[in-house]
């Protein structure tokens, strides 16, 4: 019981230092600091760059040389330097530095937090597809709470966001050093320079079926920060127009947006039954479709008369986001060996956040400029493009993707 108490004030830290910037950053770059929709996405794509490499790097780090819960520690230490560092800044080639050396260091932690999860649970017996979601719950709430902080104190559109984020860095990058040791696997012969180097993960490829989970993995990451980096922006945009510039959601954007979060607290709580009632191919399918409806009710949605198709677009937003991130997690976690399952979760992380997330908010900052008229977003088009692009992968996926759900495939 103890360890799952230590692992869930982790997980509560770990998505709060994410929380107190990734929703409001976006709406503060845009009227604080000024910057258009593709250099926004490029921030935001920072994290894309960084979960190309650092993921995977790290995680060999952990497989290989140096307790998990070390360089979990190691990680938050420097990311909240490089959040200390941004606060300050308002240059746009400055502020992107900053912001992708703290992506360098904060995206593994992510990957790294599960690894840690893992390993604990599994050391004292638990049966980690039970007891790993009800633990991860708690950060989405550490990023609920975070998001509520930044938004009762009225810090969306101010640098001390970053300052939150980085406090509770350093917080649990002195924290994880207390943690029970994730000792790397050094067990049997002396390992090949290949897979020294973590591209053993990378045999996962030759498997069909996991190909063409990971090409899914990184065409559905195009998603996952699209309305992370706009949707604030989207919401505040509503100020210009009278009849909605003094409504709740535009005063208090950051916790409409919240309620996204909320959802996700109760979908996670699910993840075990639909599992073992649908196997990973549908929950998936349920997942894009969900990302479907996400945009698509932004995009005739508003904070008044719309209000309700907006609170419905976060309800939704937790079945897009959790049916793929943390089950997909659990997916490879089952597929892969035990002496390459860090590096199976970074490369995970390299497909989705990494590849994908990359290619989507470049792309996404294009849709973004190219709806824009004399600095007014047509954010019902931008909303719509997003969607059509989700229906596409919705549509393919279940031709593509060969799987055959028993009860058996996932633990009871």
């Amino acid at each position: 019981m103890k360890i799952k108490f230590r692992l869930t004030v982790m997980n509560f830290l770990e998505f709060f230092v994410w929380g107190a910037w990734l929703i409001s950053l976006g709406g503060y770059m845009f009227n604080v600091l000024h910057f258009n929709g593709r250099q926004v996405g490029s921030v935001y794509g920072t994290m894309g760059v960084a979960s190309i490499f650092t993921p995977a790097l790290f995680g060999i780090v952990a497989d290989r040389w140096l307790n998990a819960e070390r360089v979990l520690g190691i990680c938050h230490l420097i990311g909240a330097g490089m959040l200390i560092w941004a606060a300050n800044l308002h240059d746009f080639g400055v502020f992107y530095v900053a912001m992708l050396f703290n992506s360098f260091f904060f995206m593994p932690s992510i990957a790294l937090n599960n690894t840690v999860s893992y390993i604990l649970l599994e050391r004292k017996g638990f049966n980690v597809i039970k007891e790993f979601p009800p633990i991860r719950v708690w950060g989405t709430v550490g990023f609920i709470c975070a998001m509520w902080v930044v938004d009762f104190c009225g810090w969306k559109q101010s640098p001390s966001q970053l300052y939150l984020s980085a406090g509770a860095g350093i917080f649990l990058g002195l924290y994880a050093f207390t943690l029970p040791a994730c000792f790397p696997v050094r067990t049997g012969p002396k390992p090949s320079l290949f897979a020294s180097l973590g591209l053993d993960a990378f045999v996962l490829f030759k498997r069909r079926k996991m190909l063409i989970f990971f090409i899914y993995s990184m065409l559905l990451g195009f998603a996952l920060q699209i309305s992370n980096a706009f949707g604030d922006g989207f919401i505040s945009d509503f100020a210009h127009v009278p009849k909605y510039a003094h409504s709740f959601g535009v005063r208090h954007s950051v916790l409409l947006i919240s309620m996204s979060q909320i959802s996700e607290t109760l979908f996670i709580l699910t993840i075990p039954f639909f599992l073992r009632k649908f196997g990973i191919k549908r929950v998936i399918l349920i997942s894009i479709f969900a990302w479907v409806f996400r945009f698509g009710l932004f995009g005739v949605g508003n904070p008044g008369t719309g209000l309700p198709l907006l609170l419905l677009s976060m309800v939704v937003y937790g079945m897009a986001f959790d049916f793929f991130n943390i089950s997909g997690s659990l997916f490879v976690e089952r597929e892969a060996e035990v002496k390459i399952r860090a590096s199976a979760q970074g490369l995970f992380m390299l497909m989705t956040n990494g590849f994908g997330a990359y290619v989507g908010t470049f792309l996404s900052g294009w849709v973004v400029d190219y709806f824009t008229t004399a600095g007014i977003r047509d954010w019902h088009n931008i909303w719509f493009t997003f969607a059509g692009y989700a229906l596409l992968l919705g549509v393919s996926f279940p031709l593509v993707f060969r799987y055959r759900h028993t009860e058996t495939n996932v633990a009871n």
